[in-house]
């Protein structure tokens, strides 16, 4: 068994999720998300600026960030984003344990701004949805500056000409 299904199916057990559900969900997350990459997260979420849109399901990894949509009538599989983490720009995200929530909100490759409200069932697992939260967008920007390979000395001073002289045409 790969990683990711090592790690996908008992972070959707943590979740709540049915088994039904996550092996409903699970081959359109396999398509997205490469074998070797482990879940982080596995959350149902649902959009604050469009309530009546269906049900959504996120999945956070190391690398990537998958929400899938269930239609509320045929209840159809529908991707609705799969972006890499360092693609998605300007990700905040707000925990509320009064109201049991956290809501993630970042910036796609595409310029459209996206809005998941996540709610838990415990204020506890707010600050757990915070903290993993955190450790995946906060060290995605530590780790995405760029790292010295090589650095480029100057010649030692022994080999420089002592004096320059400028050249004059005669």
């Amino acid at each position: 068994m790969d990683v990711f299904s090592r790690t996908f199916l008992p972070a959707a057990s943590e979740a709540g999720l049915a088994v039904q559900t996550a092996t409903r969900h699970m081959p359109v997350f396999r398509r997205c998300v490469g074998s070797g990459d482990a879940t982080i997260l596995v959350s149902r979420c649902g959009r604050p600026d469009r309530p009546m849109s269906g049900e959504y399901l996120l999945l956070l990894t190391h690398r990537r960030l998958v929400v899938t949509r269930q239609t509320p009538v045929l209840h159809r599989l529908r991707l609705h984003l799969n972006a890499e983490l360092r693609e998605l720009s300007h990700v905040t995200w707000s925990p509320d344990p009064r109201l049991h929530s956290v809501e993630l909100a970042a910036t796609a490759i595409d310029g459209i701004r996206e809005r998941f409200l996540i709610r838990t069932q415990f204020p506890k697992q707010v600050w757990q949805l915070d903290a993993l939260l955190n450790h995946a967008f906060r060290t995605r920007v530590r780790s995405a500056l760029p790292r010295v390979v090589a650095t480029v000395a100057e010649a030692p001073t022994a080999t420089r000409p002592a004096t320059l002289h400028p050249a004059v045409a005669r």
